[in-house]
Order: C-alpha cells, then structure tokens, then sequence
C-alpha cells in the first residue's frame, strides 16, 4: 500500500495545435496511398512520428489526449458519477461534452444539489451536457445519425474531448463481434479525423466480489476491448460498501500504474451539491475481495471496538483500519447493540456485519 503518491486528479494543457499540424503535413510528404491503405517507409514513419507532440494525460494516467478509452463497471457502482468528476476535472482546462443517457434533466440536477440548501453545483463554464430528445428520436440508421450529430454538436461547442454515458444506448449490438466492430471503426475514424479524445462508459454483467476485474468482465463483445486504447473498471469493495477501487486494464500511451498491486480507493460521498469519489489510498485489490475468511473479519472487528475503547473518533479508527467512517459506527453500534442485549463480550458475537440496502449518501456519523 502506498498512500505517499499523490491523490490529485490532474489534466494537462492541449498539445499544441500547431505542432500538430506541422507534423501532420511534413508526414503526409512521404506517404503514398493505395485504396484504404496509407503507406510509409519504416524510418520516414518514425521520423515523422517523432515531430509529433507526445499524448499527455488527460485524467491521471487512466486517459490520454487522442484515445478512446473505455470506463467500465456493474450496475450501480458509481460510474455515471466518476465519469461526471472527470468530466469536471478537465473541463477546467478544456471544453468537454458529456452525453447523458443515463439520468434525466431533474435527476441530473437532484444529484448535483445540497439536500439542506437547495445550493446547485456549480460546473466550470467549459463543461457540456447533452442528452437525447426524444421528441426527434431517429430510429432509422440510428447508429449513424447519432454519431452524426455527436459530431456536429461536438464541432459547434468546439469539444476536442468526449464523454459518451454509455455504449448501450450508441450500439445496439455490442454483443455481437461484426456490428461491435463496425461501430468502433466508426468510432476510431472520429478520433483520427478531428484529433479527438473519448471515453466509453460500458457495463459489465454481474459478477463475483470474490474474483479480481478482467478484460473479460467487460459487457458485449471481445472485439470492443481490441478497439479502446485505454481501459479502465470500477470494483466494488467486499470489505465496505461505500468503498470503490479504480483498475487499470489496459495501456497504450503510458505505464500501468493502477495495476492489481496499485489500485486506487474512493469511498462515494456528498459534499454540498458535488456527488463525487473521494480518494482514501493505494491499496492491492486483494484486499477488496472477498476472501476474508471468518476469524480475519472477528480480529478487525476487535480492532475497531479496542479502538473507540480508547477514545478514538469514527474518523480517525475509519483512516486506520481503512473502512469507511459510517462502516466503523455501524460496527460499533452493533456490538454495543450486542452487549446491552445479552451482556456476552461484543466481540463474540459481532463475527459478521450486514451492509446490505446501506444507502451511499446517508447522514454522516458523530466522530
């Protein structure tokens, strides 16, 4: 575990525009074309190549400036809500249209206000929302026309960076190998034609707590994974519920940082009107699965109870044991629960807690 990296999430600038393009003609000098194929010597390609601006990242090392990458994770993990902090994050230095085929207007709205003071979040200037209208919904070849106008609206707002939420509502069938593929080439032509950088969010079906992410979790077919540049997945902690860990899965443009051995854990909170991941660590994502075995989960548990023992806030036992805050107070409460009821050592009988139903953005404990 290594908790020392640093925990901002940081853009970059653009890459320059103009060496860019300067690049672009010097390396169309040597190349010859045949039907589809564009065609180089070896030592002009990366000649040509080296003139070009190097990719910086957009978001952390997860994605970088000219990838399709792909976000992925099960159904209520929090994805819509990283991929919106994303989106803000990088809106502060660039323009970025995120498409919402997620939430509503109003349910976009209700998850970005302040419960108590009514107070909307307020999003940098760059940052843009669409979602579809049904009133000109275009069934036919919708595939198409969508990407069509993602592509209009993205010129017209001047959004080199895209974020679509998510592939289910864009390829109707990205299960099958043929049509998963078309639609990623389609996709690729985008991002070559304008110089673009876009993140898929894509589902997985269900799966095992147990069982470390794969390439293979990843909903629809093998062939989309080929396609994306980047990949990265949600995980859902087996040890906390409010606990989330960020995987990487696939690199091209850098290094793999947030490996197994390296992931990043985000406890989902609410502050004001901003829904968002807040970083907790660096941790394995062994320690996320559920492989506990009974007697380690009773010894964390006396942990936590010698802890408030000895006088130790909610907060400050959550960041040494590394629960979160609301876990450690359910723990603690169920034990004292315990006693009172049967006078029997808290401990003994508080050998296993139930997180189901915990709702995401309850009241927050007294520390």
């Amino acid at each position: 575990m290594n908790s020392s990296r640093t925990t901002r999430m940081e853009t970059t600038d653009s890459l320059n525009p103009i060496e860019a393009i300067t690049a672009a003609v010097e390396g169309n000098a040597h190349t010859s074309t045949v039907g589809m194929l564009a065609i180089k010597k070896v030592n002009d390609s990366l000649s040509d190549a080296s003139k070009m601006p190097n990719p910086v990242p957009l978001f952390l090392e997860l994605w970088y400036q000219g990838e399709v990458s792909c976000l992925f994770s099960d159904s209520n993990l929090g994805k819509s809500i990283y991929a919106v902090q994303i989106a803000e994050q990088i809106a502060r230095q660039h323009n970025i249209l995120y498409l919402d085929c997620e939430l509503s207007e109003k349910q976009f709205q209700l998850r970005y206000t302040d419960e108590i003071t009514g107070v909307l979040h307020q999003f940098p200037g760059g940052m843009y929302r669409a979602e579809i209208d049904n009133m000109h919904l275009d069934l036919k070849d919708y595939e198409d026309r969508i990407l069509q106008n993602i592509e209009a609206a993205a010129l017209q707002l001047l959004c080199n960076i895209i974020i679509i939420d998510n592939l289910t509502y864009l390829c109707n069938s990205s299960d099958k190998g043929v049509d998963a593929g078309l639609f990623m080439m389609k996709l690729m032509q985008l991002k070559k034609k304008h110089g673009w950088s876009i993140l898929i969010i894509a589902h997985t079906p269900k799966r095992s707590l147990s069982s470390p992410i794969t390439q293979n979790d990843l909903a629809g077919s093998k062939k989309l994974y080929n396609f994306f540049d980047s990949v990265f997945a949600i995980g859902k902690s087996a040890k906390d519920d409010r606990l989330r860990y960020v995987k990487q899965l696939k690199v091209r443009a850098g290094a793999f940082r947030y490996d197994s051995d390296n992931v990043i854990v985000y406890e989902i909170e609410k502050t004001g009107g901003f829904t968002h991941f807040e970083f907790k660590e660096y941790s394995t994502e062994r320690e996320h699965l559920r492989e506990q075995k009974e007697t380690e989960t009773l010894n964390r548990v006396e942990n936590i109870i010698q802890l408030f023992q000895q006088g130790k806030s909610y907060r400050e036992i959550a960041q040494e044991v590394g629960l979160s805050k609301s876990m450690v107070a359910k723990i603690i409460k169920q034990a004292e629960a315990s006693t009172a009821q049967t006078g029997v050592n808290a401990v003994d009988k508080v050998d296993k807690v139930d997180t189901g139903g915990q709702d995401l953005f309850d009241q927050k404990e007294e520390e």
